[in-house]
């Protein structure tokens, strides 16, 4: 094995340090200048250019030909990064290494199995009017997306402008979908459809706001939506004959989690542990509704009024619990991030975070993590030229997703709730919730239930019907998990490994252990799975990791 020669790196300099595993505690070591050796920082930028589809007119060409070539090429790419052997590199490197890995192994796994382009119809939905709480857009999408909520209204020339570039190729892309798309499974065309079908009001809605100054871009819009309209409705023809199953099997699955997802563990594995999670938070909610029941209720959110200032004080309350226990290194900009999504009050039934936030506004905004994470990415820029990139395939989603999770707990057991007790109770139900709907992601995967089964069951297993089959939510996350594998399970897969390093670095470090500095070298990191983040802070890989990585 050759090691790492700081003299051939690139000059920008790693923002977290090295560890080197020994007894006891981790001890610091600065790693060398660069992401990595610099072959592997070539291969990555020729990676990432490589993986995006050839685009013509503006139109992404995944039609057969272009994805055969694409594969076909790809095997140059596996022979490359195959040659480059990291084991004598210090562990950071180590994990970059596996990072851009990962990422091979999901266009190899694109190309071999999920194949999104030719099986679902999803995939060609491009126009977005909110913004996604993770660096890259939840699920496997087609280049070009148009992220309406970056712009304001009214929209200035250069918006408007981009907006109607990107509009411009729906119909382009569309009918070009209606000959790629050959997949026979049932579930992603039916629910394909409906994600299609929302385009088309989406669309509509965006048009609505615009006057008559944007009259090219309303036009634009209008075409966009007839093709819209007209591919949902060639959908909805085809879908009948569509019978087949829509879940990649368990033997894909455990590939994907081992090869992209990066998850030391398997199927079995994670049903096993999301059936003890269901049962743990119910059975804690239980003894949590005991010890409160002489409590009065949990006073719903009633006005827009009282929306508002809940929302924000419960802002002010979660930042100052933050820096008053020394929890986490406060920024500037972080109180801004969590108040510019605060949104507005509505009336009428609510879906299930809606129960959870009308009662108490400060439980979500621990979830609401998500929004420090890109806020980093943003102010905190990284000078690792791997990490500071968003990562494809949702592959950091045990970080971000397990993380914010995890924290929702992390503070309730640090005292955040301790002057409501009641508000225990409702982290007891996120937890339980996140496990329903993550066993039926799993049932979906082995194509042992269809998504409208999975629904069901999610619906049965969390705790007050706060989850409800008449709501569009709990359809709408089954439909994001058997389109994208692994993503139903991180939210407690991630969180069962930062608790296991949080033990990690504890028992490392013993009374010297401060949550603050365990955060500001968590944050330091990046968004990468939290498989690896666990072995970058404490040196030393878990065993699953190690059997895993070999």
């Amino acid at each position: 094995m050759m090691a790492c020669d700081p003299t051939a790196l690139m000059t920008s300099v790693c923002l977290i340090a090295g560890v080197i595993a020994g007894g006891g505690a981790a001890a610091a070591s600065p790693a060398p200048p660069g992401g990595g050796c610099a072959d592997l920082l070539t291969f990555y930028k020729d990676f990432r250019a490589f993986q995006k589809p050839t685009v013509a007119d503006g139109v992404p060409d995944y039609t057969p030909a272009a994805m055969a070539a694409q594969q076909k090429e790809l095997e140059t790419y596996k022979k490359r990064l195959a040659a480059i052997d990291p084991g004598a590199w210090h562990i950071p490197e180590q994990v970059d290494y596996h990072v851009v890995r990962a990422e091979v192994n999901g266009l190899d796994f694109d190309h071999r199995v999920l194949r999104p382009w030719a099986n679902n119809p999803g995939f060609y939905v491009t126009f977005f009017p909110e913004e996604s709480d993770q660096p890259k857009r939840e699920g496997p999408f087609a280049e070009g997306a148009v992220e309406i909520w970056s712009c304001t209204l009214p929209l200035s020339k250069e918006a408007a402008a981009r907006i109607g570039a990107g509009v411009r190729t729906i119909p382009a892309l569309l009918a070009q979908a209606k000959t790629n798309l050959t997949g026979s499974g049932r579930d992603l065309w039916i629910y394909g459809a409906k994600s299609v079908r929302q385009q088309s009001a989406d669309l509509a809605a965006f048009a609505a706001k615009l006057d008559a100054s944007h009259g090219p871009l309303k036009a634009d819009l209008d075409r966009a939506k007839k093709a819209t309209d007209d591919f949902a409705d060639w959908l909805e023809a085809q879908a009948v004959s569509r019978t087949g199953p829509s879940g990649v099997g368990i033997e894909n699955y455990n590939w994907y989690l081992r090869n992209v997802q990066l998850v030391p563990y398997t199927w079995a594995d994670e049903v096993g542990f999301m059936k003890r999670e269901l049962g743990r938070s119910t059975a804690l909610l239980a003894m949590e509704e005991i010890r409160n029941a002489k409590l009065p209720a949990q006073a719903v959110v009633a006005s827009a009024a009282e929306y508002d200032r809940r929302f924000n004080d419960a802002v002010t309350e979660y930042m100052a619990f933050l820096a008053d226990n020394e929890i986490l290194t406060i920024k500037p900009w972080m109180d801004g991030a969590l108040r510019e999504r605060i949104g507005s009050y509505r009336p009428g039934p609510r879906e299930f975070f809606g129960e959870i936030d009308y009662r108490d506004p400060e439980v979500m905004r621990t979830h609401g993590y998500h929004w420090f994470d890109k806020g980093w990415m943003v102010h905190e820029t990284s000078h690792n030229p791997i990490r500071r990139d968003v990562r494809l395939y949702n592959l950091d989603n045990t970080r971000t997703e397990g993380n914010a999770t995890g924290w929702e707990e992390l503070m309730m057991q640090a005292g955040m709730f301790d002057a409501r007790p009641r508000s225990r109770e409702l982290v007891y139900i996120l937890i339980a919730q996140r496990a329903a709907r993550a066993l039926g992601d799993l049932f979906m995967v082995a194509n042992l239930m269809d998504l409208e089964q999975a629904s069901a069951f999610a619906c049965a297993n969390v705790p007050r019907g706060w989850l409800s089959l008449e709501g569009r939510l709990v359809r709408g996350e089954q439909h994001l998990y058997i389109q994208q594998p692994g993503y139903g399970t991180s939210y407690l897969m991630g969180k069962r490994e930062i608790d296991a390093l949080i033990a990690d670095r504890k028992q490392q470090l013993g009374d010297t252990f401060r949550m603050q500095d365990f955060m500001d070298t968590f944050n330091g990191v990046g968004l990468i799975p939290a498989s690896l983040v666990r072995w970058e802070m404490t040196g030393k890989k878990s065993p699953e990791l190690e059997t895993m990585l070999k």
